[in-house]
């Protein structure tokens, strides 16, 4: 798609602007009405400090964006933001958005204030994830934007289905920000579970929605969590 993109950061409060993926590099175009993933690793976007540098992972990566944004474009398009194309020549799927995502609206304001059911839609989207048997990881609020109304989730490149293999947590460090780390790894000790022991894919769900209490309401990561349990 010809359109006239540049890098996309989240501008965040006190630390100013942050890459808005730690895999892909986020582009977005002059009017912010198209977002593109661009499973490429940009050392430019991320200034030195990239953590997906195989290229094999990347790969892989990409791949389970395809399969699992397909899958809920295929079950729950309403969740998801229209794709609008998919080149997979270059590893990018764009999609159409209306404005920045759902974390950078809310440092002006607040999640309630840029939507105010958005708990309930963010329970309706960990509900279609469940029902499609698959487990999902990346929940960050930039994981989302807001179009029309109605609370949109990508970032499916961190997905499994339990007919994958069992991975352990160090396996999929490079996928995480050494600030969550640092919050992960007392919560894995509390549920016993061995960084680097293959661990069960409802345990880790489990251990994501306990970390990202730190970004969203304690008690509606444990309403998330009873879905699994």
């Amino acid at each position: 798609m010809n359109y006239d993109f540049e890098y996309y950061y989240n501008n965040v409060p006190g630390k100013g602007l942050c890459r808005n993926n730690l895999i892909y590099t986020s582009l977005i175009n002059k009017e912010r009405t198209v977002f593109c993933q661009w499973y490429h690793n940009d050392t430019d976007y991320h200034r030195g400090q990239n953590q997906i540098v195989d290229p094999s992972l990347m790969e892989e990566k990409w791949q389970r964006e395809i399969k699992y944004i397909t899958l809920m474009n295929d079950f729950y398009p309403e969740h998801i933001p229209v794709i609008l194309d998919i080149d997979l020549t270059h590893r990018k799927i764009f999609y159409a958005v209306e404005g920045d995502d759902f974390w950078q609206q809310s440092f002006s304001s607040s999640y309630d204030e840029v939507l105010p059911d958005w708990r309930f839609q963010m329970m309706d989207i960990f509900r279609a994830h469940r029902e499609l048997g698959m487990y999902k990881y990346s929940l960050h609020p930039s994981s989302y934007f807001v179009v029309d109304g109605k609370l949109k989730s990508i970032n499916y490149f961190f997905c499994y289905e339990d007919s994958d293999p069992m991975i352990s947590l160090a396996s999929v460090m490079s996928h995480i920000s050494e600030d969550r780390q640092a919050d992960l790894f007392p919560k894995m000790s509390a549920m016993g579970i061995d960084v680097n022991q293959p661990t069960s894919f409802k345990d880790i769900q489990l251990l994501a929605f306990e970390s990202f209490k730190t970004n969203f309401p304690a008690d509606l990561m444990d309403q998330a969590k009873h879905l699994y349990e």
